[in-house]
């Protein structure tokens, strides 16, 4: 016996618009109401049960978030779709923070509009996609399925490794805000584990069955951006001998992860920005837009509200691709974690090179907590692999952090502001932390005597500025101003370090215009 056929509830107040979104899923085979304002959607939800809500954002009686904050308020399980012609980016970003599962812009792609509801239904409880999409197989039986689904998410959220409340709580939000289509923006340091946040975030979501595409911003020449990401016809460039997909059609159903989106040039994001909003792209020698379902997560490392202010990131894309934040905690902060963050990759270590795993005394947990890890989860793992490799017998055996290393664990840098270019003030301070010095000394950070204040910065940003420009200038001259060689030196891009050069005005020899190859 056939389980019965999705409910959906379609609220607009243009009969023509109305009809026309019934007959489409009445196709589909969904089981269809509808209502022409807030006062009798609200009847309609009174009276029945449905497994989606499709709404207008303006209605004459009032909004369609109205009826979004109604299902919140009573726990209701209906996802709802907010379509809105008005505003249309402010908009979107309102109803998806409010809980809204996705938005659609007017005028609605029919196509578009099957897809999001097809993944609006997918996941309610066990009620089934319609007979469309049954014949094609995509359609997610109600247990087996759901089980499947929900050991996949179990098993990736369990390799955010940890039981601090720093990480509990991130992982409390990947599964509350997986659910929906809204935005992703994780934020946290190199090498906290942004990415395994993004694939616990897809494998907690009704797309995890479709592909998870991760993508490095900063790792794509610049000329190439938009053939990678949106994909080519042939013949739209030198080389190009067939049609290619890009990142977008790839993760079609499923979720695209674009790593360190800080470093996009400021033209391609214009071009991303309208890719999110109208789902659709456009191969690079191609006359027609290709309809596009994927759930966009990104992830940097920046301060994007001060890229925002300084001119650097688009403030459009920013509150699209901010929808809903994730913060990861570096390291320092949930220390706590450290034991089972290095019984998890010594396991891993050990199976990878075909070893026994060895033991972690606490001498050698020590020695690890004693390093400052300022690399995060990444550094402890590079610590561990030499380790690893270095000991003798079961026991792991781990080299004390150096001098400088262990002196910095204990104290956190509280910079001065900067005298003049070229040299940077110190002062001693009560706790005992470092100051920098200039990098033109070739002197390390010095320990100050304890029992004095450093002030403050007045403008932190142009001290930070200050030393960025330092380091620079110092890794240029080590390297002989190679620029490749200054970029892998400081673990950062060709494009990265090209920039840097161009927005903190370095001068580079035997250079004619220092910006010229910043593209």
């Amino acid at each position: 016996m056939n389980a019965p056929a999705a409910s959906i509830l379609v609220v607009d107040d243009e009969p023509d618009l109305r009809t026309l979104y019934e007959l489409t899923l009445l196709r589909e085979g969904y089981r269809v109401e509808t209502a022409s304002s807030v006062q009798e959607a609200r009847e309609h939800l009174k009276a029945h049960r449905f497994d989606a809500v499709i709404t207008e954002m303006r209605l004459p009686d009032g909004f369609g978030m109205e009826l979004l904050q109604d299902l919140r308020d009573q726990q209701r399980r209906e996802r709802c779709v907010v379509m809105t012609a008005y505003g249309s980016a402010e908009n979107a970003v309102e109803a998806l923070r409010a809980g809204a599962f996705d938005y659609l812009t007017k005028p609605v792609d029919l196509k578009q509009f099957r897809s999001v509801v097809a993944s609006a239904i997918q996941g309610t409880g066990g009620v089934p996609a319609p007979r469309a999409a049954r014949s094609n197989g995509s359609s997610r039986s109600a247990n087996p399925a759901l089980g499947a689904e929900s050991s996949s998410a179990s098993t990736a959220l369990d390799r955010l490794v940890g039981e601090s409340e720093a990480i509990r709580n991130v992982k409390q939000r990947v599964a509350k805000v997986s659910r929906g289509m809204a935005p992703v923006l994780i934020h946290g340091e190199s090498g906290t584990g942004k990415e395994l946040v993004a694939q616990a975030l897809h494998a907690s979501s009704q797309r995890a069955d479709g592909p998870l595409v991760a993508v490095n911003c900063g790792a794509i020449p610049e000329n190439l951006l938009e053939a990678e990401f949106f994909g080519a016809r042939k013949g739209s460039y030198t080389g190009a001998s067939q049609d290619r997909d890009g990142y977008f059609q790839a993760a079609r159903g499923g979720t695209l992860f674009l790593d360190e989106i800080g470093d996009l040039p400021l033209a391609m994001q214009s071009k991303l920005l309208r890719a999110i909003q109208e789902r659709s792209v456009r191969p690079l020698g191609s006359t027609q837009e290709e309809t596009v379902d994927v759930r966009i997560v990104s992830a940097t490392h920046r301060d994007l509200a001060a890229d925002v202010q300084a001119g650097r990131f688009r403030q459009d894309l920013y509150y699209r691709l901010n929808v809903i934040e994730i913060v990861i905690p570096p390291l320092r902060e949930r220390r706590e974690d450290l034991p089972a963050l290095c019984a998890a990759l010594l396991t891993r270590i050990a199976g990878e090179s075909g070893m026994p795993v060895p033991q972690l005394t606490d001498r050698a947990l020590n020695a690890i907590a004693a390093h400052p890890l300022t690399g995060n989860v990444r550094e402890l793992e590079n610590l561990l692999h030499r380790a690893v490799a270095l000991s003798d017998g079961d026991e792991l055996h781990v080299d004390e952090p150096t001098n400088g290393a262990a002196e910095t664990l204990t104290t956190r840098p509280a910079p001065p502001a900067p005298a003049h270019e070229g040299s940077v003030s110190t002062a001693p301070t009560s706790s005992g932390i470092y100051a920098s010095t200039s990098a033109d000394t070739g002197q390390g950070p010095q320990l100050l005597a304890s029992g004095c204040t450093v002030p403050l910065p007045s403008d932190l940003q142009a001290w930070l500025d200050q030393q960025e420009r330092e380091i620079l200038i110092r890794a240029l001259k080590e390297a002989g101003f190679n620029r490749t060689a200054t970029a892998a030196r400081l673990g950062i891009s060709l494009r990265q370090i090209r920039y840097r050069i161009a927005r903190l005005n370095i001068t580079v020899p035997n250079d004619q215009d220092p910006h010229d190859d910043l593209g």
